[in-house]
């Protein structure tokens, strides 16, 4: 009696082999597993993302390496121009009027990003920017599409805009990767840590340079992963964006610590609510804080930003030319 459990395990044994030995011939027999590979050509990146700025009226100066990126709110209620160029007419001869000033390309953006708003449909956002983009480009001027909705994003290129500006560093759809990586538009990563109605919730740092980076960086890493490329990246430290006051100032002091992840940075400061009281009088309009967004624009374009966002282009142009002619006249 002894004998019949040893018996019994033995059976198993041999089963158990046997079925491991039909499962690794089956294997052994299957179709390796096919891996599709796209032979196409990545799209070419617009050289306004990776070229130097170039003026045809003027030579190449130090500053030729950092745009001016105007601003053109298509929208009812963005902080310091909401409703001003929302119809269409409107927002044509704005565009024109920052070129004009001194911007080497319109952001042209139909959803606001200002503390506390709320999303809108998708539809109404593409309504008020796609007409728009077109008309930019027919008559010639660099247009990026500021947008957290892939879909737009992909349309806005497909009418000509070279560069895609997502707040959300494409977090906020899990599209827009594809859309990037397909297109080959230039793409905006910005710090993000939650949309506008709950961001300052999220504003809470032991270190904020450091976490900031950190969190940057990682981000690109995904993008790279899915397929973007390192030449389409634009990094944006998100001044405004889940940080509070003094963080701000932190972060534009950190500045180098950005640009030691080795790719472009855009410096978008124009008339955030820290700058209130920093070279104007507490609790001004909005548009008094220009000539501090100046002030920071000749900064970073000094420590080598690929691009300033601003509002107001003029005072910004003006302090870049003082800059040129400074440095022109010491070589």
């Amino acid at each position: 009696m002894t004998d019949l459990p040893t018996r019994r395990s033995r059976r198993l044994a041999e089963a158990d082999r046997a079925r491991a030995e039909e499962h690794r011939a089956r294997a052994a027999a299957a179709e390796p597993p096919t891996v599709a590979i796209d032979l196409r050509a990545p799209a070419p990146v617009p050289e306004i993302v990776t070229g130097r700025r170039r003026d045809r009226e003027r030579p190449e100066t130090p500053t030729d390496g950092t745009r001016v990126m105007g601003i053109l709110n298509v929208t009812p209620d963005s902080f310091s121009d909401g409703g001003l160029h929302q119809a269409y007419d409107a927002a044509l001869q704005h565009a024109r009027d920052l070129v004009a000033a001194g911007a080497d390309l319109v952001d042209v953006g139909g959803e606001s990003t200002r503390p506390g708003a709320e999303r809108v449909p998708v539809e109404v956002e593409q309504d008020r920017v796609l007409p728009v983009v077109r008309q930019l480009v027919s008559e010639g001027i660099a247009v990026s599409v500021d947008t957290m909705n892939a879909s737009t994003a992909e349309r806005a290129v497909e009418a000509g805009a070279a560069i895609v500006n997502d707040v959300s560093g494409g977090l906020a759809d899990d599209d827009m990767a594809r859309v990037v990586r397909d297109t080959g538009a230039g793409f905006v990563v910005m710090h993000w840590r939650g949309h506008s109605d709950r961001m300052y919730r999220n504003a809470e740092y032991a270190h904020a340079v450091d976490e900031v980076r950190r969190e940057v960086e990682h981000r690109v890493a995904e993008l790279i992963i899915l397929g973007v490329r390192e030449e389409q990246v634009v990094i944006d430290p998100g001044l405004g964006f889940a940080k509070q006051g003094v963080q701000n100032w932190e972060i534009l002091a950190g500045y180098e610590r950005f640009a030691s992840i080795g790719l472009p940075v855009l410096v978008a400061a124009s008339r955030k609510r820290f700058l209130d009281g920093v070279g104007s009088a507490a609790g001004a309009p909005p548009r008094d804080r220009d000539l501090a967004t100046a002030a920071i624009s000749l900064l970073a374009a000094e420590r080598g930003a690929w691009g300033v966002r601003v509002h107001d282009p003029a005072p910004t142009r003006a302090v870049l030319d003082v800059w040129d002619a400074w440095r022109a006249a010491r070589s």
